[in-house]
């Protein structure tokens, strides 16, 4: 009951940070205005309890990434806390961050950290988000894997984590690189939450995919990034022997509808891939 009223009131909130989930996949020139992000920007008044830390991967200015949890007197999990890695659609800014304390409170189960990179921008025309082995950028210096790799590893030494309670949670123009990170010979990635996202089969090893857990969930009115494509993921990856779980929803592309119980419902399923999800919200429907 507590976390539905948090929800309402954050409402207004959760609408502006939607403003910025982008209207572009994971190739295009993105769309969302570039802006500096100021400590006022990066914190919010319904999220003043999450704790936040403005961090930076082995001291790399260009590798800052941002930390959200655990909240203050909680108790450590036994084993250690589980992991939602959150790489941004859009342009991938910090701008998200209070979007991300928001899903901290509202839509995880206790004993989470959650975790995100900040999308680097290497040059001014740049128009892969987050690039990868396979999807190159002018003047990158290092790829989305290997970054993201190395803040689950730097968390490791500080924070007590649970390794098999790792998973990625990425929309539209993060949702490749969050294929890619999954099919990683490390197998850090435990299990990947894609949303309205496309597919790019021929950047992935499609060999590590076996026993992987996928929830990947997508509009039918998407127009910025065919549904077709999020079916020939559930397809392509179930063929290789990936245990995915695929759900829709109405509206369109961005998140719409009861946001943060469709994220619980897709962080639960990555927990227990052998649990029925909780039935969607009003308008929306899983598909098998």
């Amino acid at each position: 009951m507590i976390r539905a009223l948090v929800a309402v009131f954050t409402l207004a909130g959760l609408i502006s940070s939607a403003a910025l989930l982008e209207q572009q996949p994971g190739k295009g020139k993105p769309e969302a205005p570039e802006k500096r992000d100021s400590k006022e920007e990066l914190d919010a008044p319904d999220v003043a309890d999450v704790p936040s830390q403005d961090l930076r991967l082995g001291g790399d200015d260009s590798k800052r990434y941002l930390l959200a949890g655990p909240i203050k007197d909680s108790k450590e999990p036994k084993d250690g806390y589980a992991l939602l890695v959150v790489m941004p659609g859009g342009e991938g800014t910090a701008e998200f961050h209070p979007f991300v304390k928001r899903l901290y409170k509202n839509a995880l189960p206790d004993g989470f950290l959650v975790v995100q990179p900040v999308a680097v921008k290497w040059t001014p025309d740049q128009q892969i988000v987050w690039p990868t082995e396979k999807s190159k950028v002018t003047g990158m210096k290092y790829t989305t894997e290997e970054f993201v790799e190395g803040i689950i590893e730097e968390l490791a030494k500080t924070k007590k984590i649970d390794a098999a309670k790792v998973f990625t949670l990425s929309w539209s123009s993060s949702g490749p690189a969050a294929y890619v990170l999954s099919t990683r010979k490390k197998g850090l990635v435990k299990g990947s939450f894609i949303a309205m996202s496309v597919f790019h089969r021929e950047e992935l090893d499609l060999d590590l995919v076996k026993n992987q857990p996928y929830y990947i969930l997508h509009s039918p009115d998407d127009t910025t990034c065919p549904f077709k494509l999020a079916e020939e993921a559930r397809d392509t990856l179930r063929k290789k022997g990936a245990k995915v779980e695929f759900a829709t929803y109405l509206g369109g592309h961005g998140w719409q509808g009861n946001v943060f119980a469709n994220i619980r419902n897709g962080v639960e399923w990555l927990l227990d891939p052998k649990v029925k999800p909780e039935k969607p919200g009003k308008g929306e429907k899983k598909q098998k």
